[in-house]
């Protein structure tokens, strides 16, 4: 798998960039991308975290069609250098898919304004980074631009204050930039997966253990939340490959959908708001999980 392998006459002409690939959805839609056709530019902010997805790739048959770049979307010199080598190498730019995220677990009284701001720069501002540089060339090609929201960015979840409002801040983004981008060319779709088949303690990056030791008055709610929550990625979710294969179903709709959830446990959480004009179904159902 080389990250400058040149483009010939068996290479399809189709190239996606991807964010945030070294594992889970990320490295899945990497793969099921590539079996689909695409060539994929892979990204990643560690390089030495690469093995996963070469050896997916191989084992699918596509490591031809999966390359591997590394990109911070926190650092937009990272973000412009990536982009502009893609467009050197391959000339165009048909698609991206903003994967790259972190999840985060907390409530404000027990943590910093930096903090927050610290989720916000890579779940939310790394998404506005790609997308800003990559908009031209997806202007040019008629392209799509796609990012993995999440439930989370409809509905707020306890504990999740600063990752939610991430998402919902991703939602509101391209949500507003949807029609404008229409106008240009190019379609946009927010891909929202409830839990996924993962490490759910990886995930948040935090001892559960000690955050609950510390957790003060909010520990009896903090361990309700975790209990359900643990229970829910073990034993309830839905596999990378499952979310993957909605996204590689959006980067080849016709006519793509804004909005799309990535099984039916989702689109029920998910229908649970939007069809929630006071904010009661949410709040009856949030409060379950603390108490």
């Amino acid at each position: 798998m080389s990250s400058t392998a040149p483009r010939d006459a068996a290479t399809p002409n189709r190239t996606v960039l991807i964010t945030g690939c070294s594992s889970g959805i990320g490295l899945a839609a990497a793969v099921a991308a590539a079996r689909a056709g695409w060539l994929v530019v892979a990204t990643m902010r560690d390089l030495t975290r690469s093995g996963a997805l070469e050896r997916a790739a191989a084992e699918a048959g596509v490591a031809e069609l999966v390359q591997v770049r590394q990109l911070d979307v926190t650092d937009p010199a990272s973000v412009a250098a990536c982009v502009a080598g893609v467009i050197t190498e391959h000339g165009r730019l048909d698609a991206v898919v903003n994967n790259a995220g972190a999840g985060h677990l907390g409530t404000i009284e027990q943590e910093t304004v930096a903090d927050v701001r610290a989720v916000m720069e890579v779940n939310f501002f790394g998404v506005v980074e790609v997308t800003r540089a990559a908009l031209p060339h997806l202007r040019a090609s008629g392209g799509r631009l796609i990012a993995v929201s999440s439930v989370g960015g409809v509905v707020g979840q306890p504990f999740n204050e600063a990752y939610c409002a991430a998402k919902f801040a991703v939602e509101g983004f391209l949500e507003s930039l949807a029609p404008v981008a229409a106008a240009q060319g190019v379609g946009v779709t927010l891909v929202e997966p409830g839990a996924v088949a993962s490490e759910f303690v990886a995930n948040v990056g935090v001892d559960l253990e000690a955050v609950l030791g510390a957790a003060g008055p909010y520990a009896p709610a903090l361990k309700g939340y975790l209990d359900r929550t643990t229970a829910a990625f073990a034993n309830g979710a839905q596999s990378a490959e499952g979310a993957a294969a909605t996204i590689v179903d959006a980067l080849g709709a016709d006519r793509p959908a804004l909005r799309v959830q990535t099984s039916e446990a989702a689109r029920a959480f998910v229908g649970l708001k939007l069809a929630d004009l006071d904010g009661s179904a949410v709040l009856g159902a949030t409060t379950t999980w603390v108490s």
